[in-house]
C-alpha cells in the first residue's frame, strides 16, 4: 500500500475512548498532498454473523433491542471475536449458541465483509449454519436483550424487501445468500 499514491502516512495511533464493545481511534495522518490531521474512527475486533436453517428448514433469528435506533429489530445472530478467535466457524458456532440456544451440525462460510469502511475497521465473517437445533439455553452478555424464534425463510426475504427488516448485517447478509445462489 506504500506505493498507492492515494495512501495515508500513520504517524500516531491512540485510543481516545474505550467501551465494552469497541474503541474509537485517533490516528495522526499524512495525507497525499503532505496535509497533516488526525482520522478517528470505530475500533473492534472482527465479527461474525450467521445466517442459521433449522433441520426443517426455517430460519432462526433474534429480536434484540438496538438503544442506538430506540426500538427492537429483527436480525440474525451475530457477535464480535474474542481474544484468540482464530477460528471464525468456531466463533460462529459460539455466538450462535450464546444468543439461541440452537446449535448448528455444519457451519460454512459464506462472505466476508466490510461494512463500514469509512468509519470503522469492522470485519464480518458470514456464514451459513445448516441442522440448527434448540439444545441449550441462551447466554447473553450483561448488555444484550434478544428474543430468538424461527421464521419462514421466504417470508423473511419478503419482509426485508419490504423494509421491514433494517439491520443491515442481516439485510447483506440475506442478499449474498441469494446473490450466491446458496
Amino acid at each position: 500500500m506504500a506505493d498507492d499514491d492515494l495512501a495515508w502516512e500513520t504517524t500516531d495511533t491512540r485510543i481516545d475512548y474505550s467501551c465494552p464493545g469497541f474503541d474509537i481511534r485517533m490516528d495522526d495522518v499524512r495525507l497525499p498532498d503532505g496535509t497533516e490531521t488526525d482520522f478517528h474512527y470505530v475500533d473492534e475486533p472482527p465479527a461474525v454473523v450467521v445466517l442459521p436453517f433449522t433441520s426443517a428448514g426455517e430460519l432462526v433469528v433474534i429480536d434484540e433491542w438496538r438503544q442506538a435506533v430506540g426500538r427492537t429489530n429483527r436480525g440474525l445472530p451475530a457477535g464480535g471475536t474474542e481474544e484468540g478467535d482464530d477460528d471464525y466457524a468456531a466463533a460462529a458456532h459460539r455466538e450462535l449458541v450464546e444468543e439461541t440456544g440452537y446449535e448448528a451440525e455444519s457451519m460454512e462460510p459464506l462472505v466476508t465483509v466490510e461494512p463500514a469502511n469509512g468509519i470503522a475497521n469492522s470485519i464480518h465473517h458470514y456464514f451459513v449454519a445448516r441442522g440448527c437445533e434448540q439444545r441449550a439455553d441462551q447466554n447473553l452478555d450483561f448488555n444484550e436483550s434478544i428474543r430468538p424464534t424461527t421464521v419462514d425463510y421466504d417470508e423473511f426475504r419478503q419482509s426485508i424487501l419490504a423494509g421491514e427488516v433494517r439491520d443491515a448485517r442481516t439485510v447483506l447478509g440475506v442478499l449474498y445468500y441469494e446473490l450466491a445462489g446458496e
